[in-house]
């Protein structure tokens, strides 16, 4: 570990993780940091909220080092990032996900976000199988939302992970929040997570706000992450509730807000009807 992680001097990196029941992840997850942050001079910072298995007493005996917020309810990840946020002593943040393993050394990611003109930085996403994940989008609009697919981002090599050039970075309206670093001068311009997002889309809202600052939102492909978790059919009314935030908070013009409403229920009715439709299928084989 590099320096004091109590040390009153400015950090260069603080790394927020929230947690909740992911002891099982912790250890990897730590591991990676420790191996892909060497040069650089961290921090760690784990927001629990009010895990239920052994993650609060396995931090405090195994990682002494980690500043560990303990808190007596889960309050979900954007307010658990802002109270870590608040903690922290370093010009960049980096959102990491408990459920996550680096698997590159992070220091040209920082030469990255360290340029005036850029405010946000991902990484390649990779999932448990090692196979590519994307990870990076494009802002919504009317036809993205009738058809969500397409807020992934699929130029340049995104769509398949296969880059002309991996040390060559890609403009991109939005990062996924499982690997997110950021100057923590934006941060606070901007004032962290929307915390009306319980799950999904704060990512997108983040990089909205900072997008209006003019600072670009940049993803690097020859850094790589593994990330465990992900998007399932049985969170699709977290991601509408979500993608319906964004829509009231940045489309203005009435008639713009309902396009765009009634393009992201179109999206869900005809996923449900195929849904329906696929289960009476097998029902009759």
């Amino acid at each position: 570990m590099n320096g004091s992680i109590f040390s009153m001097h400015n950090k260069e990196l603080s790394i927020l993780i929230v947690n909740y029941n992911g002891q099982r992840y912790l250890g990897d997850c730590l591991a990676s940091i420790e191996r892909c942050c060497i040069g650089i001079d961290y921090e760690i910072i784990v927001f629990d909220n009010a895990s239920e298995d052994n993650s609060v007493d396995y931090i405090k005996e195994n990682h002494p080092y980690v500043k560990l917020i303990e808190n007596d309810k889960n309050i979900g990840f954007s307010k658990g990032n802002n109270i870590a946020a608040k903690h922290s002593s370093a010009r960049y943040i980096l959102l990491l996900n408990n459920d996550t393993i680096l698997q590159s050394d992070i220091c040209p990611v920082i030469k990255i976000i360290e340029q005036d003109d850029t405010g946000v930085v991902g990484i390649k996403m990779l999932g448990r199988h090692f196979e590519y994940r994307k990870s990076a989008g494009n802002f919504p609009h009317p036809i993205r939302l009738f058809k969500l697919s397409l807020l992934y981002n699929t130029k340049d090599g995104l769509r398949d992970g296969y880059f002309v050039d991996d040390n060559k970075p890609i403009v991109v309206d939005w990062i996924e929040g499982s690997f997110l670093l950021t100057k923590k001068s934006i941060w606070e311009k901007v004032g962290g997570l929307d915390e009306s997002y319980f799950m999904y889309v704060e990512d997108i809202d983040y990089c909205k706000r900072v997008a209006f600052l003019n600072k670009k939102r940049v993803y690097y492909p020859n850094c790589q992450y593994v990330h465990f978790g992900g998007y399932d059919s049985g969170r699709d009314d977290l991601l509408k509730n979500g993608l319906k935030k964004y829509i009231h908070k940045f489309k203005k013009n009435k008639v713009a807000k309902v396009v765009n409403l009634v393009s992201l229920e179109l999206n869900f009715y005809f996923k449900y009807v195929k849904a329906g439709y696929t289960k009476k299928t097998k029902e009759f084989r």
